[in-house]
């Protein structure tokens, strides 16, 4: 699977709130850490499951879109940057969260995500 086609699946689970498909796309000692977001890093598939199933499982929030996508190849060519914004729905308001991601993707699984998110915007959401 191509880098471009794995960013796709992966704001494609964004969309659905499926962690099951976001965490399909990752190898089985997958590492997804949030280094802006205060919360403890995903340690294998199943933590990146186990997690995300708990986190979208409480969000109120529904994801409309994800817009304005960029994804850059780096030097490094297991390396892809994309920047995003997150369009939700929470409590009658549309809000947009700002994004982006450093994937590093090998064999055609993700071995290392690090997701940084505008926590003022993820502030707005959590009052909304």
């Amino acid at each position: 699977m191509s880098h471009a086609e794995i960013v796709t699946r992966y704001h494609a689970a964004m969309r659905h709130k499926s962690p099951d498909e976001l965490a399909d796309l990752y190898g089985e000692d997958g590492l997804h850490e949030f280094p802006f977001g205060g919360l403890p890093p995903f340690k294998g598939r199943e933590e990146v499951r186990a997690g995300y199933t708990a986190m979208w499982g409480a969000m109120v929030a529904e994801v409309s879109e994800i817009r304005d996508v960029v994804m850059r190849q780096t030097t490094d060519p297991e390396v892809v940057v994309t920047e995003h914004e997150t369009v939700v729905t929470v409590g009658g308001q549309v809000l947009t969260v700002p994004g982006l991601l450093i994937l590093r993707i090998r064999d055609g699984l993700i071995v290392h995500t690090r997701d940084y998110m505008d926590t003022s915007a993820i502030t707005k959401v959590r009052a909304a």
